[in-house]
């Protein structure tokens, strides 16, 4: 009965999640169409990667012909912190739990389930609470990945290739809001835009593929936050 009882609180936990995903997943579901991605790799890369910017930003490389290495190394730039959540929430998981549900579990951690995980105010969290947290949010972004392959396949295909301007709308309308509450946010944003106009100016940079330009602005912006703004100091 307790069991029961700790998977449906589960649920319960990652319905507002699962409900948030949704559209989020129907977009790149149709993005992902838009830019010639078939449709089995589509779903795919929700049911493996499971990371949305992660999603978002390897549909844009694959658009632009980037190599695997370049996905590859971009994704996991992108999915650093995954490891942070995932020691931190380690520590709150009741103690005996094997490795192999943890590692189950780590697979489904994402800044969202990772928030409302760690505000529970049990001091220790169960493994069936959890995975019942991480699958209900899971469902839900593979559901719509799935949704919107199949919307996008009955899509005239004048509007389906026009879909491919939602990505750039859709990451700046997230940048907008944050850099407008925040200045480190601001700097990062400026100092990765003005690497990447540097890399295709500069003479012996600017033959570097898009992949390894996003890869090196990314590293850049991060590094000269951490440093003009390290972690506790305040704006």
């Amino acid at each position: 009965m307790e069991k029961r009882s700790l998977l449906i609180s589960g649920i319960k936990a990652g319905l507002p999640i699962a409900i948030g995903y949704i559209p989020i997943a129907i977009t790149f579901g149709l993005l992902a169409k838009s830019t010639g991605i078939p449709n089995y790799i589509t779903v795919c890369m929700s049911l493996i990667v499971f990371a949305g910017a992660s999603q978002f930003v390897g549909v844009k490389l694959m658009a632009i012909g980037a190599t695997s290495w370049e996905i590859i190394m971009t994704t996991f730039i992108l999915n650093f912190r995954h490891f942070l959540m995932s020691s931190s929430l380690s520590r709150k998981i009741e103690s005996g739990t094997s490795k192999k549900w943890l590692s189950i579990i780590s697979f489904g951690i994402t800044d969202e389930s990772f928030t409302v995980a760690s505000l529970r105010k049990e001091n220790k969290l169960s493994p069936i609470f959890l995975l019942a947290l991480n699958t209900t949010a899971f469902s839900a972004w593979v559901s719509g990945t799935a949704v919107g392959v199949f919307l996008a396949t009955g899509l005239p295909g004048s509007l389906t290739n026009s879909m491919g301007i939602a990505l750039y709308a859709m990451f700046i309308g997230l940048l907008v809001p944050s850099v407008k509450g925040s200045k480190p946010i601001l700097l990062v944003a400026l100092t990765a835009m003005i690497t990447s106009y540097l890399i295709g100016i500069i003479p012996f940079l600017n033959n570097l593929s898009s992949g390894w330009s996003i890869i090196i602005a990314t590293i850049t912006a991060a590094l000269i936050g951490a440093i003009l703004y390290p972690r506790g100091v305040k704006n």
